[in-house]
Order: structure tokens, then C-alpha cells, then sequence
């Protein structure tokens, strides 16, 4: 069956001069979001007078703008060939250290270079039974985002996702990230406790709330969650300090909102209000292309033996390359544990 088309023609008025394509498309077509209006413009079903644009085109007034919304097409998992550094695995568990770049499962019409591909590429046996897993997330107990690299713990049946999924409601995970975010901190260590919900006027992305503002408030898409984030100062570099950062619940963008919050939003994270590039002394740092968070180590109780596992994942090169050229531009060398790097 073909996906159901349905065409729109708009005329840009004299107002919206100066507008971005696809701004102006979000705004009169309020039935796509922006993620579908920027795949329909990059697939050329967004024609300016006739003729593909880009996204970022500046309007001048008077253009007609043709949008044929073509349905996504249904979302696969599909075995891939994608070679993966396995930190542990056994009949019922399998520790990854997933690369930046890679999502954990197909979404937002993006079903290729995934984990879960990755992972049925190598005949892997995973859990299908579970609230949390379906035919796109088969062994997906918890995620990282797709940018955030790191360790992340597979379930291959259901009886071990069903322990794994224990283990995380009750808490007994231990989740430790490292950090750069911008600015310093005034104290060694902190704890944040903001809920976290969706925020209303940028879908993409989550928003904190005061822990005495109500959770149900309009001013979040939907019911804000708690959430509880600890640091703890590992080295100021300049204009940023990295963190060692402890994950008490597990909320979308969690360690990004509640930085973020205090005003030191993660380096490279501009969805969250970082700058693009980062100013050292005299140096003015190249854009990191993602935000500086790497899940360090992840610590369970194996879900059958109840024993205790721990697994490090040491910082990416991407990110271990970005700390050496900071601290080489700061005159500085950085006095930090060797384990996680």
C-alpha cells in the first residue's frame, strides 16, 4: 500500500519576510511537526515556486510553497552489519559501548544505523516480552540519547528484562556519567532536584520545573516527573568544569535539562542553550557537534545471580580530544582519575 499524500499550497505573505522556510511551513501547517516538515524538505517535497529549497532559505514575500506531506513509512528493525565494542556479555545480559551518533532504536523515520539493527545483525537473541520493549525495541531496557555515548545494558530474554527493568524502577542501578559543562561551579558538589517535562512550545525538547510548582501545570505538555541528578566537580578547564554525574531516575535529556537549569548547560548542547563554539583564553574552540556527556560506568545486579556487575566505557576520542585541546589552550594539564579514560 502507498503512503496517503496530501498536498498544501501556500502563499507567503508580505509579513513574512525574513522567515525561514521552515519555520514558516511549522507555523501554517500545524498538523506536521517540525522533525516532519525538516524530513519533507530534505526528501524535496517542499518546492519554492517550483523548485526544491533548503530549510534555512530566508523568505522574501510572495513566494508559493508547496507541501506534499507524504505519511512516514512504517518503521522496521532491520538486521544490519554494524560492528559493536561489547564490554560484557552472557546468556542473559550484553554491555555496549555505543558510539555517538547512534540511535538505540528506529524513530522519527529514521529506522538504519541503530543499535538494535546493530544487534540483530549479529544473530542476537533479545527479550520481546516486557512494557517496555515492542517490535522496534526488542532488548531495550533503558536508553541513551543518540548523541551521548557510552555504556548501555541489553536484555536477551524476558526473564532478564523483566529483573533489569526491577533493577532500574527500584533504583539499584548506579548510572555515572562525565560531563563538561560550561562556566565554574562554586561548590564541589550539588544535587538537583527539578521535575522534568515536555516543553510546550519546543517539542524537541524537556523543561525543569521547581520541585514546589505543580506538576500538572499547563505551562509543561503533559505531567512533569520528578527527577534527581548529583555532581560532583572533577576539574575546572577555562570557561568549563568537568563532572562526574550520578543519575538517581532516568528522564529524557535528564543531565541536559537540569545543567542546563543551573545555568551550565553542557558543552555543544545547543539545543539547551550552549554556545556554539567555546571561548579559551585566546582560542576560540571548533565545534564539538554534540553535547559533551559520556555514560562512564553502569553498575546492576545481574538479573539470575543477583551478583554484582560493573562496566567502564572510557571517554570517546571525539570527546578525550576536545578536553587535551581545551586544556592545552588553557596552559593547563588535567589531574583526573585515569579509570575513565
Amino acid at each position: 500500500m502507498k503512503p496517503e499524500v496530501s498536498g498544501t499550497e501556500l502563499i507567503v505573505a508580505e509579513a513574512d519576510r525574513g522567515v525561514r522556510l521552515d519555520s514558516f511551513v511549522v507555523e501554517r501547517c500545524p498538523n506536521l511537526s517540525r522533525a516532519r516538515v525538516q524530513e519533507l524538505i530534505e526528501e524535496r517535497l517542499v518546492l519554492v515556486n517550483g523548485a526544491p529549497a533548503k530549510a534555512a532559505l530566508k523568505l522574501r514575500g510572495g513566494e508559493r510553497i508547496d507541501v506534499e506531506a507524504r505519511e512516514r513509512p512504517p518503521l522496521s528493525a532491520e538486521a544490519e552489519q554494524i560492528p559493536l565494542q561489547i564490554l560484557y556479555e552472557d546468556d542473559d545480559v550484553l554491555v555496549v559501548n555505543k558510539p555517538a551518533g547512534m540511535s538505540v532504536h528506529a524513530g522519527a523515520g529514521n529506522s538504519h544505523g541503530t543499535l538494535v539493527n546493530a544487534l540483530l545483525g549479529r544473530g542476537q537473541s533479545l527479550s520481546k516480552g516486557g512494557a517496555l520493549t515492542d517490535d522496534l525495541r526488542p532488548g531495550i531496557v533503558h536508553r541513551l540519547d543518540k548523541d551521548t555515548s557510552g555504556v548501555i545494558v541489553i536484555a536477551k530474554n524476558d526473564f532478564a528484562h523483566a529483573k533489569l527493568a526491577e533493577s532500574f524502577r527500584t533504583r539499584a542501578v548506579q548510572k555515572t556519567y562525565l560531563a563538561l559543562a560550561e562556566g565554574k561551579f562554586d561548590r564541589e558538589n550539588g544535587k538537583i532536584e527539578l521535575a522534568i517535562g515536555r516543553d510546550p512550545i519546543r517539542r524537541t525538547r524537556m523543561k525543569a520545573l521547581a520541585a514546589t510548582a505543580k506538576t500538572g501545570s499547563r505551562s509543561l505538555a503533559g505531567r512533569a516527573r520528578s527527577a534527581i541528578t548529583e555532581w560532583h566537580k572533577l576539574a575546572e578547564i577555562g570557561p568549563a568544569t568537568l563532572l562526574e554525574v550520578q543519575l538517581h531516575t532516568g528522564r529524557t535529556h535528564q543531565i541536559r535539562v537540569h545543567l542546563s537549569a543551573l545555568k551550565h548547560p553542557l558543552v555543544g548542547d545547543t539545543l539547551y542553550g550552549a554556545a556554539t563554539h567555546l571561548q579559551a583564553r585566546n582560542s576560540r574552540m571548533p565545534a564539538l557537534g554534540r553535547q559533551f556527556l559520556h555514560a562512564a560506568k553502569l553498575g546492576f545486579p545481574h538479573p539470575r545471580s543477583g551478583k554484582w556487575v560493573e562496566a567502564r566505557a572510557s571517554l570517546s576520542s571525539d570527546l578525550r580530544d576536545y578536553l587535551d585541546r581545551l586544556a592545552a589552550a588553557e596552559g593547563k594539564s588535567l589531574a583526573v582519575a585515569d579509570c575513565y579514560f
